[in-house]
Parts: structure tokens; C-alpha cells; sequence
């Protein structure tokens, strides 16, 4: 039987795209009617996606998996994005309240709100605010909205990247004809509410996104998120150290899960310990592992690094929380710990509501969690709206109806015209929509090239070459100016 009420997601992640559908219940828990997951390290590198071609047919690929499972038609997904070009970045807009001393209102918050949502980035777009504090005359307010003063300061956390990843995201879509439910999510934020609780949102602590090709830092305190930022670099760079041990990738990612150890030491009771690989040679624990430390500990060197940016290192009581799938690295809480001096250190492998309908080994590893938070995120039926009308319209006794008024001939084929039709009208609005956006991208590169050249040809010239140019224009106006006097004489 058809499913005709579900919510879809689609997550780009750092080296696969996972689509996932499913429904929320009264009781806060989810239940996944269907998912599927493709490869994606030939379009999309650290999370940007660069082959726009690709892309789109990996889309289709997946959404065709889902509606295979599902025996209904996707009409929209909620889409999350993430990449290397992702950071947080502080920003502050003032307003005067009014000549005298009068009261802070909500429209007045609106349009500080707006005005921050509208500051032009260079190559950067926002996707995302999280207001701060609000600053009246000298004090600082959650909700200034009642408070009376002279003037008021909106701080606000931006969530930026550049233009082309968001560019680039909804014309894979757009090349695949699925259209985006609201707007594109931030994964990392969807990611937070899912995994993290009200009191470690609101005590303070890191969430470490440890992917495969990048890894997310988020900061929150007082139930506000403070700092973000994805690192490009994740566990496939382990990976791809371990390839000097002349093994090939597949071998050094079973070699990683295996035997990998961020905290390796040897035992004294068998300080020669090795593995065996698929071909049957011998590899030294204590080599293996002293390339997998050194590459976390520069990882998590670089998360650390982060928090401490952040500004909020010591305020973080509920301390450090990992997740993803390079968080099942053996002793990374340890090497952490020893990094951080801190032992507030832990690892989630599952979101804090319950979910049902996805096997125990597909959600104990962590891999699952941001398409699932994605999912979470949603609120809008994704199911195709017209399929469910004419799914609703073919009963008995509409046949019944049917065939009573119309000739047999004539209301045969009649719900597939239409349908025909209406999915024609359709595809021609995406395309044009479509063309519409290429057409506009190529605007925009053009008058870019055009401002290049216009600035080059104002750049300040060098003095000397002026002045031979004036002094050779000048001897050709003396000659000319002679020619002239002989004419006149002639």
C-alpha cells in the first residue's frame, strides 16, 4: 500500500548522499519508512558539491530508491548542508529608539533582525541566524522587546558560506526536478537538536561532528549556539596515511576499524604485535597506530583549537560530546582528554529521541544521525499531492460513477492524460525555472569579467609613459597643424 503522508531529507554529507523518509509521533519518537545511501567522492569533496551533472543523477538515483520503498512519489525533500566554506561570524546592528527615552518594540527587533539578514557578504551568503544578546543604552537583554531606553544593539551569529556551495546544491535540485522543502538547513544545527539535551545546550559544550572528509565544531552556551566551524579534514585522512604502509585503501579503512587505537601503547607482555593483511603480510601494531595518532592528534588539536576560539573553553561544564563515524576510533576520547586536560569527554551514537523502523546495526554506528536530525527537522508532507488525489479518486465507486456517465472507450485513458499533462506543465516550469537560474548565473559571471576589465583599464599608469605619449601626441599635432598652413597657401 501506498504511503501518501511522510517527511523526506536528503543529507550531503562529506563522501555520500543519504535520503531518508519517515513520519514523527505524538510521543517525540520517529519512524523511518524508508532510506538509501550512494557514494559520492566523484561530486562531492568535503561536503561541496563541484560536478553538478553527477550530482543530479545521483538525486535521482536515491529519490528512486526511496519512492520504490515507499510506492508513492517525492514531491520535496528537506535538504542539509555542510562543507569546508561553513563558519560562524559575529555580527552587531544598532537602531536609536527615538528622540526620548521610549520602549523597545517587536517591530523594532524585526527590523534589526532584517537588517543584519540583508548584510552584503563579498562571495559569502548567509544561511542561517541565531540572535545573541540585544544591548539597550547599557544593558544586556535576551528579549528587549518592553525594555525602555535611547538606543539598541542586535547581536547576531551569522552562518555563512560561500555562494557557490549553496549555488551549486540547488542546481544539482534543480537538474534533478526535487524541489527543496522551505529552505536549505545548516546539518550542523539539525544535528544539535537531535543529539544534545536542554541541559548540556544550556550548561555549555562542544559537539565534534568527526566525518570522513570534514569535521563540524559547534559551540553552545546558555542554550545558544556560539561557534561553528567545519574543519576539512576527518577520518579519510587517517586513512589515506595508512596507504604508506604500500596497502590499499580498502585494506587500510578494514585495517583502521580493526586495530586502530588514538591512544595506542604498547603491551609489555607483547610489545612486537602485529596484523595480518588480506594477502597475509605481517604490519607492526606500533607502526600502524603511530600513524593513526599523529593524524587524530592533529585533528583533534585542530578541534581544541576551535574551542578555545570560541572563547567559551572554560565555560563548557558539560564538556566535549563526539559523534559521527570516525568517533568510533578506539581511545579517541582519551587522546582528547590528554589533549584538553579535561575529562568532560563523551561519544553519541544516537539521536535523543527514539527511532524505529531502521535496524540496530544501521544506528548503533553513528552514520545515520544527521539524515535522521534532518528528518526531525522537517514538518511538511513530501508526498506528491496530486498522486494521493488520484490514488483517492480510483475507488469502486468512483469506477462505478465512471463508467455510468462516460462510454467505456472514452474513461479508459482519461486519469493518465491528465496526469501526462500536469507532469508536462510541471517539468517545463522546473525547466524554465532552471534556465532562468543559468541564465542569471552567466549574467552574473559576465559583469564580473566586464567590472575586471573596467578596473584594470582605470589602474593608475606609470607617469613617465604619460609623458612620452603626451610628447609624441604633441609632434603629430605640430606636423599636423603645418600640413594645414601649406593647404591653406596652396
Amino acid at each position: 500500500m501506498a504511503t501518501t503522508d511522510f517527511i523526506a531529507a536528503i543529507e550531503l554529507g562529506s563522501s555520500k548522499i543519504s535520503a531518508i523518509a519517515g513520519k514523527k509521533h505524538s510521543d517525540g519518537s520517529m519512524e523511518v519508512l524508508a532510506h538509501a545511501r550512494v557514494d559520492a567522492p566523484s561530486f562531492i569533496h568535503k561536503g561541496v558539491v563541484f560536478n553538478i551533472d553527477k550530482a543530479a543523477a545521483a538525486l535521482t538515483s536515491v529519490i528512486g530508491k526511496l519512492e520504490e520503498q515507499l510506492k508513492a512519489s517525492v514531491a520535496q525533500v528537506y535538504v542539509g548542508i555542510g562543507g569546508q566554506s561553513l563558519h560562524s561570524l559575529k555580527s552587531a546592528v544598532s537602531r536609536s529608539v527615538g528622540d526620548e527615552e521610549s520602549t523597545v518594540s517587536q517591530t523594532l527587533v524585526d527590523a534589526l533582525y532584517d537588517e543584519n539578514r540583508e548584510t552584503p557578504l563579498a562571495d559569502y551568503v548567509i544561511l542561517d541566524v541565531v540572535p545573541q544578546e540585544f544591548k539597550v543604552d547599557h544593558s544586556l537583554h535576551a528579549d528587549p522587546v518592553g525594555v525602555t531606553g535611547h538606543h539598541v544593539t542586535g547581536q547576531y551569529l551569522n552562518l555563512v558560506a560561500r555562494t557557490q556551495l549553496k549555488k551549486n546544491v540547488e542546481m544539482a535540485f534543480a537538474q534533478a526536478q526535487i524541489g527543496i522543502a522551505d529552505d536549505l538547513l545548516v546539518t550542523a544545527v539539525a544535528e544539535a537538536k537531535a543529539v544534545l539535551t536542554q541541559a548540556e545546550m544550556r550548561q555549555g559544550c562542544a559537539l565534534v561532528d568527526f566525518g570522513s572528509d570534514t569535521t563540524t565544531v559547534s559551540v553552545y552556551k546558555n542554550n545558544l549556539l556560539r561557534h561553528l566551524c567545519v574543519l576539512p579534514i576527518g577520518s579519510n585522512n587517517i586513512t589515506r596515511d595508512l596507504t604508506s604502509l604500500q596497502i590499499e585503501d580498502e585494506e587500510a579503512e578494514k585495517l583502521k576499524i580493526q586495530y586502530g587505537n588514538a591512544a595506542y601503547e604498547a603491551q609489555e607482555s607483547d610489545p612486537e604485535a602485529s596484523c595480518l593483511t588480506s594477502e597475509g603480510r605481517a604490519i607492526p601494531l606500533a607502526e600502524l597506530n603511530n600513524i593513526i595518532g599523529a593524524r587524530a592528534e592533529e585533528i583533534l588539536a585542530n578541534v581544541w583549537s576551535q574551542i578555545r576560539l570560541s572563547g567559551y573553553d572554560n565555560q563548557l561544564y558539560a564538556g566535549t560530546i563526539f559523534m559521527g563515524g570516525g568517533a568510533l576510533l578506539k581511545n579517541l576520547e582519551e587522546a582528547f582528554r590528554k589533549l584538553s586536560k579535561s575529562d568532560r569527554v563523551k561519544t553519541v551514537l544516537k539521536t535523543q529521541f527514539t527511532v524505529r523502523g531502521m535496524d540496530d546495526s544501521l544506528l548503533s554506528n553513528g552514520t545515520w544521525i544527521a539524515a535522521i536530525a534532518l528528518l526531525h527537522a522537517g514538518n511538511e508532507n513530501c508526498c506528491r499531492q496530486e498522486e494521493t488525489a488520484r490514488v483517492a479518486e480510483v475507488t469502486p465507486a468512483t469506477q462505478t460513477a465512471q463508467r455510468t456517465e462516460q462510454p467505456a472507450s472514452q474513461d479508459l485513458f482519461k486519469d493518465d492524460i491528465d496526469l501526462r499533462l500536469q507532469e508536462d506543465e510541471e517539468r517545463r516550469i522546473r525547466e524554465e525555472k532552471r534556465q532562468k537560474q543559468e541564465a542569471e548565473r552567466l549574467q552574473h559571471i559576465k559583469e564580473e569579467r566586464a567590472a575586471k576589465v573596467k578596473q584594470q583599464k582605470t589602474k593608475k599608469r606609470n607617469p613617465l609613459t604619460t609623458f612620452f605619449e603626451e610628447l609624441s601626441q604633441s609632434f603629430f599635432t605640430d606636423d599636423k597643424m603645418d600640413e594645414d598652413k601649406q593647404d591653406r597657401r596652396r
